[in-house]
């Protein structure tokens, strides 16, 4: 888990804002929070911290137009893990926001100790998603949609390789690498680095 993390809460309510800020400043020691209440604020934050480690975003905000915002964030800032905190509870709504790129859909009448959890193990590189989100093809079709890049991370993470050796291996960047992983876990449907590198031992794997 990442020590000291970064968080943006982006909710129109401030009773939400501050009830989410508190939680995660007694549950991270160090935590840098920072809180805004729209999608324009949301962006320009990013803009200034773009390494931020998570994104607490509420869907009824000023500017977000639903899933639109998601999908707007996700393309702008690919590498923040975006955690979908809303009201909204309906089956296509939590599905097409995993869809759209959220590592995680929490409904906000789940306790601040689950919130929490569910942060955590976000920062830990894991996808969140509730059970109606989860895909009913198979795995080796889901893999297919994977780029050539994405499966020769893939192979190197099989490997047991690390972003870090993953990166040197391919000449590109740290970050770069850190973000196809996200998108490799998406696409796959899996919620964890292991559990994509166990299903994915039961595929042929080109050469890395």
């Amino acid at each position: 888990m990442v020590e000291a993390p970064s968080f943006l809460i982006a909710d129109d309510h401030p009773m939400v804002r501050d009830a989410l800020a508190s939680a995660l400043a007694q549950a991270f020691a160090g935590a840098r929070i920072s809180t805004v209440s729209a999608l324009t604020q949301v962006q320009a934050a990013l803009e200034r911290e773009p390494e931020t480690d998570a994104l607490l975003l509420d869907l009824d905000m000023p500017g977000m137009d639903g899933l639109t915002g998601v999908a707007l964030l996700r393309s702008e800032f690919p590498i923040v893990p975006i955690i979908v905190v809303s009201a909204a509870r309906e089956a296509l709504v939590v599905r097409r926001a995993y869809e759209f790129g959220a590592s995680a859909y929490i409904d906000k009448s789940a306790s601040l100790e689950e919130i929490v959890g569910i942060v955590s193990a976000v920062l830990d590189g894991e996808i969140f998603a509730p059970p109606e989100a989860e895909p009913t093809d198979t795995f080796a079709q889901r893999a297919a949609q994977l780029t050539p890049q994405q499966w020769r991370v893939l192979a190197l993470m099989v490997h047991g390789d690390q972003n870090k050796q993953i990166a040197h291996k391919l000449g590109v960047g740290e970050a770069t690498v850190k973000a196809h992983v996200t998108v490799i876990l998406r696409k796959l449907g899996v919620r964890s680095r292991t559990q994509a590198v166990i299903e994915a031992r039961g595929l042929a794997l080109p050469p890395a």
